[in-house]
């Protein structure tokens, strides 16, 4: 029964969506069929999977560069004192700097490019993923390190079967963490700055108050998003926490 839970629940939102949009301005709040309608020619025209591919595509570059740098600041911050005391202030500031300011700034510095657009995004990442992965490495097990050492390992086998497989689910839950967010992110930095993508498209259509269209593009690209989730990011962290399993 439980697996129909989830069916049971888009079900009933679907009823609310419909009663809600009964009882509203139908301009103001349009129902699934004709948010669906509105899908269908966006898909017909060629537009919706086009403004997805690009955003994906930021999406993706963003994810990618923010979890390295992330990664590579919190495992240093986490692993020497020296580094996370001189660091550390920086982390804090840039945690708590608005994600706006920072667009803004990138645009106002860099133009109205793609980089200018990656930057941001990446920017208002990294210390998100840096903090976690900082936890991480300070839960390292100090005798597993002894063992490599006494065994010997290089750096590159220390890392590979040492610490990386302990930061698994830290990764695991900085990656969950990062999408949601960076995906957000980027379409505000679409919104303010870019001629392409579903944040400018959101921004198109606000302007036209267009309802319809604003909620075929935010179910569309949720939907992308929700896929995403469901086929790489929860396998990835149930592999990451398969450690945490009771025994049979």
């Amino acid at each position: 029964m439980r697996r129909f839970y989830p069916l049971l629940s888009i079900v009933g939102f679907l009823v609310l969506w419909l009663v809600v949009a009964w009882l509203v301005n139908d301009r103001l709040f349009p129902g699934p069929e004709k948010v669906f309608m509105t899908l269908i020619d966006e898909v017909q025209n060629g537009d919706l999977f086009y403004h997805l591919f690009i955003t994906l595509w930021r999406v993706m570059a963003s994810f990618v560069i923010a979890m390295l740098l992330g990664t590579v600041i919190g495992l240093a911050m986490g692993r020497s004192h020296l580094f996370n005391g001189i660091f550390d202030p920086w982390l804090v500031f840039f945690l708590n700097v608005p994600a706006l300011v920072i667009i803004f700034l990138c645009y106002i510095w860099g133009g109205l490019t793609e980089t200018a657009a990656i930057l941001a995004v990446v920017i208002n990442k990294v210390p998100n993923v840096a903090v976690m992965l900082r936890e991480g490495a300070r839960s390292l097990s100090a005798e597993l390190d002894e063992m490599a050492a006494s065994f010997r390992y290089t750096n590159l086998q220390r890392y590979q079967h040492i610490i990386f497989p302990q930061l698994q689910p830290f990764l695991a839950a900085a990656g969950r963490s990062g999408l949601s967010l960076i995906w957000k992110i980027v379409l505000v930095v679409e919104f303010i700055g870019r001629s392409d993508g579903v944040g400018f498209q959101l921004h198109t259509y606000f302007q036209l108050f267009n309802v319809a269209a604003i909620f075929a593009y935010s179910v569309a690209f949720i939907a992308v998003m929700l896929v995403i989730e469901i086929v790489f990011i929860q396998p990835w962290e149930r592999y990451a926490t398969r450690w945490r399993a009771e025994p049979a």
